[in-house]
């Protein structure tokens, strides 16, 4: 059947399984536009605010429903306002097909109005790209675009198509949704050298990051862990892997990570790491770094493989599948005294919890967490808020921590919280501060117009809050261009501007009552909740330090 260029882009997303695609119109994609208009009642185009905004969404829908993310774009400044979406994506490793407009072929290379040279910009931060310059090409790019975000180590596509290749007449014809290309285990004689690296260990630790979620090997991990008789950790992007709850689980590991789990980690002889990167968040001073490990280092991507720490052994392949592999060959024994000083750390952490009263950011989200489903997705942004949210907040599902760790994108939380509702179907929260919310709160009225069931705690607290942490501890208190009360911004009047509905919390007594309407409220919600300026991250490896030099209280 002849379609134009357009009709086949709709027709191929579509085919593919696309159910919503977040972008904004612009000259060079309007044919693409009115394609949309026309196949509307298969496909569903979300209107944001920015074209940011756009990235952010289709990632947000990727991590929560492990689905390929969709946005588009138009040419020059709509391609170029998706970058930092598509640097997010590619430095968490998230599968997202980004679509953009360009200028006609016959105009390419003249410096015409609104041409950029999007692929040549975007080459760095994508798995690959593509420059489609005929229509018969369209369909079947559009379909490796898929397949590539999908396979191996999942991250972004960027497909650019000219105006004249969107216009132009070709045969479709439909294809069933590819699949990712066939996924395999660790070579047999690796997994035999790290079975018996772990068989040796008497004080093993399994850490995951964010690829052990992509894997869904959480069952083989917790099956691991339970025979050698292991505690778990995770990376930030590992946060909701696992039930926070679970007997095992310390949590999150790093910079300001759990006490118990760093420093476990660190005395740890043997680390089981499963699709994580040790990066310099996780390891501090490398030279340093758990000293007394050998590191079983197991991920998809054999790029990862000792790039940053040694491993002793390193596994490239398909994480469940080499688990799967490495169960039988993996002795099971119990390690009494690893344990009882596990048990001892959680109680030095538990000793050291903050328990004052009021509005601190620990009884804050303790009270959030008195109103989350066990399906309830959790975006941030990033800053203090994202840290505190890793810490407190409790998940009971996997993918239900929406946050940008590898490139630390503020302005990342409102789209992608849109998104993973839009791709879960669950009322989602948003934990965010004044600092990030201020770089794209225009997506308040992509919310607003949608109906998006959204929970927005904004932590409040009139600064740039780990900037002043820094220069509080590391700065002589020189606090530059990180105070932002003078702006004087009534978050509350400005929800109710965009139309949504909004309060503001000064007690715990106020919070309640806030959260009870948010979360009973049939669209987007927004509670202005007062913390102090000087409340800290805690706990905190220097820049540069190692475990010996963490700081678990001011004054250290």
């Amino acid at each position: 059947m002849q379609l134009s260029g357009s009709d086949i882009i709709v027709r191929t997303l579509i085919e593919q399984g696309v159910d919503v695609v977040f972008g904004y119109p612009g000259g060079q994609v309007i044919n693409l536009y009115d394609s949309l208009y026309k196949y509307q009642d298969e496909l569903k185009h979300v209107l944001t605010a920015h074209e940011q905004g756009a990235s952010h969404a289709a990632d947000g829908y990727a991590r929560a429903t492990g689905k390929v993310g969709v946005c588009i774009a138009t040419s020059g400044p709509g391609a170029t306002n998706l970058v930092t979406g598509i640097a997010t994506a590619y430095l968490d490793s998230v599968p997202l097909v980004a679509i953009t407009g360009n200028v006609p072929n016959s105009v390419i290379g003249t410096d015409g109005f609104q041409e950029i040279d999007i692929t040549g910009i975007t080459l760095p931060i994508t798995k690959h790209n593509y420059f489609v310059g005929a229509v018969e090409d369209l369909a079947d790019t559009i379909r490796e675009a898929f397949k590539l975000a999908m396979s191996g180590r999942p991250g972004p596509v960027l497909v650019d198509v000219p105006k004249d290749v969107q216009i132009a007449m070709y045969d479709y014809e439909p294809y069933a949704p590819v699949l990712p290309d066939e996924k395999q285990a660790a070579k047999a004689v690796r997994i035999a050298q790290a079975a018996q690296i772990i068989n040796e260990a008497k004080k093993p630790f399994v850490y995951f990051g964010g690829g052990m979620v992509a894997a869904e090997a959480q069952a083989e991990m917790l099956a691991l862990a339970e025979k050698i008789d292991a505690p778990i950790g995770c990376s930030m992007m590992g946060v909701s892997g696992v039930p926070t709850d679970h007997p095992r689980f310390l949590g999150m590991q790093g910079m300001h990570g759990h006490y118990a789990c760093s420093t476990a980690m660190h005395h740890a002889d043997c680390i089981i790491a499963l699709g994580a990167r040790f990066n310099d968040r996780v390891t501090g001073n490398r030279a340093k770094f758990a000293k007394n490990a050998k590191i079983v280092h197991i991920d998809i991507d054999g790029a990862e493989l000792s790039k940053t720490v040694s491993a002793a052994c390193g596994l490239r392949g398909d994480l469940k599948q080499t688990l799967q592999k490495l169960l039988p060959q993996v002795e099971g024994a119990p390690k009494p005294q690893w344990m009882a000083h596990i048990a001892e750390l959680r109680q030095v952490e538990e000793q050291g919890q903050d328990k004052r009263e009021g509005m601190t950011p620990f009884n804050v989200l303790s009270k959030l967490n008195e109103h989350l489903g066990e399906d309830t997705p959790v975006a941030t942004d990033v800053g203090q808020h994202q840290c505190w949210a890793a810490q407190y907040v409790k998940f009971a599902n996997t993918r239900r921590f929406i946050t940008s760790g590898g490139l630390g994108t503020m302005g990342f939380g409102m789209g992608a919280a849109i998104g993973a509702q839009m791709g879960t179907g669950q009322r989602t929260v948003l934990v965010t501060g004044d600092g990030s919310f201020g770089m794209n709160l225009n997506e308040l009225a992509t919310a607003v117009a949608n109906k998006v069931p959204l929970v927005i705690l904004l932590l409040n607290n009139g600064v740039l809050g780990m900037v002043r942490q820094w220069q509080t501890l590391f700065f002589q208190k020189h606090y530059s261009n990180t105070m932002l009360d003078a702006r004087q911004t009534d978050f509350v009047k400005l929800a109710q501007a965009f139309g949504a509905q909004a309060s503001r919390a000064l007690t715990l007594e106020e919070l309640e009552e806030a959260l009870t309407a948010a979360f009973a409220c049939d669209g987007p919600y927004l509670i202005d909740c007062a913390i102090d300026k000087d409340e800290f991250v805690l706990p905190m490896l220097p820049p540069g330090g190692s475990m010996d030099d963490i700081i678990v209280k001011v004054g250290d």
